[in-house]
């Protein structure tokens, strides 16, 4: 192969290797897919809301969808490989079409039989289908996959009975897309809400399956309306903030962080999520020095929680509260910079007892907030910090780790 020379056009970018499945992105150029996708996932992990063509620095979309396969280049690649078998090199495997939705009209139709032995295969064939998330998501979602699985689990639900229930859970997870008939299915649908939660606390079911109802869950709370969450009950509450005192995996904190912070602007919610002893279990949770991403949600939600006088009073009752508050500020993200910043306004606005203030102080946010005024951030988060430093500038300002502070220069 060292003697071959190889076509310029035929080699990904990325990974200076030979494409085996060559797809074109919106900004022109061409990859191999597995490559493109990593570097979309990268971006995406980092909490990007974009990516950045590698060649030509445009912005492209997250989404794999926006990849268009490059049909007429992956046949040259392909019959360049034929032709040079002497050279060592292998044909390449044509990727799979997505699965027809004739077939997936089928399997639903096999659901829907009372054929315990035809259900349990439709099902499997489902899930088959359903792991190619990339391929056949659109096909499967647009077959209507989703409402099939969706009344399987209220089925289940109404019946007490968990037969297929994981596989159900798990179709529906994959194939989920939030089409407008999704939407007019789950947004008002209170049942549905209550069958994962029953999902959530029935032993029966693997921890997998927990996952996959977690994970609706927050999708299903993203676009459902302010009437239905309004109507979500303090158990509801007790058992979100039960799974993260059990503290089983990152994957199920964020996801019930997400939902806790898409339910707690409605209603009564913020006070429901108090009572069910959310802020000392976040807490707790945030002092197991978490990933960046989780102290961010965690952070939001508390943010949200100090609006309210009941989430300021239990903030402050816990022996960490203010400190932590004050530990994480200039050190993880502007996102978590700004949250912080709001929950030590709160507090020193509507809930600035002499102990508050004092505390403020001896714990040293007051010399974080200094901090902020020198360090390289945005200009509204220094805004922010003069406000709440002007709040109780009659006493603060005699301490003498003050102007230390203000005329040493933090360098972030």
């Amino acid at each position: 192969m060292d003697e071959l020379e190889l076509p310029q056009y035929f080699i990904c970018p990325i990974s200076l290797q030979i494409m085996k499945d060559p797809v074109t992105t919106v900004s022109g150029i061409t990859y191999d897919r597995e490559n493109i996708k990593r570097w979309l996932l990268t971006a995406a992990a980092e909490g990007h809301s974009s990516a950045v063509c590698p060649v030509t620095k445009q912005l492209l979309p997250l989404t794999s969808s926006d990849l268009t396969p490059n049909h007429m280049l992956r046949r040259l690649i392909q019959a360049w490989c034929i032709v040079n078998p002497k050279s060592g090199i292998e044909r390449i495997p044509t990727p799979k079409s997505p699965v027809h939705k004739s077939v997936v009209f089928k399997l639903i139709r096999e659901v829907k039989s009372g054929n315990p032995l035809s259900h349990l295969n439709a099902l499997k064939k489902l899930d088959e289908l359903a792991k190619d998330k990339e391929k056949n998501q659109k096909p499967m979602a647009e077959a209507g996959v989703s409402k099939a699985m969706i009344f399987l689990i209220l089925k289940r639900f109404k019946e007490g009975k968990t037969l297929f229930l994981e596989e159900a859970l798990r179709i529906l997870q994959l194939t989920w897309i939030p089409t407008e008939e999704n939407k007019k299915i789950v947004e008002e649908n209170i049942d549905f809400i209550h069958s994962l939660l029953w999902v959530l606390s029935n032993d029966e079911l693997e921890n997998i399956s927990m996952i996959h109802a977690l994970k609706m869950l927050k999708n299903v709370t993203e676009i459902a309306k302010t009437s239905l969450l309004e109507r979500l009950k303090l158990n509801f509450f007790k058992e979100m903030v039960s799974i993260l005192h059990k503290n089983k995996s990152p994957q199920e904190n964020k996801a019930v962080l997400h939902v806790l912070i898409q339910t707690s602007p409605h209603g009564r919610n913020r006070m429901k999520i108090v009572e069910a002893g959310a802020i000392f279990e976040i807490m707790e949770l945030e002092l197991n020095n978490p990933d960046k991403k989780t102290t961010e949600l965690i952070f939001c939600l508390l943010a949200n929680l100090c609006t309210c006088a009941e989430g300021r009073q239990q903030f402050i009752k816990h022996a960490g509260g203010i400190a932590l508050a004050a530990k994480r500020l200039l050190r993880i993200s502007p996102t978590t910079d700004d949250r912080a910043l709001c929950i030590i306004e709160s507090l020193a606005r509507f809930s600035a007892t002499r102990e508050v203030v004092s505390e403020m102080l001896r714990v040293s946010a007051v010399s974080k907030l200094c901090m902020v005024l020198q360090a390289d951030c945005a200009g509204y988060l220094k805004n922010k910090a003069r406000d709440i430093l002007r709040l109780h500038n009659y006493a603060w300002s005699n301490s003498p780790c003050i102007e230390v502070y203000l005329l040493t220069c933090y360098t972030r």
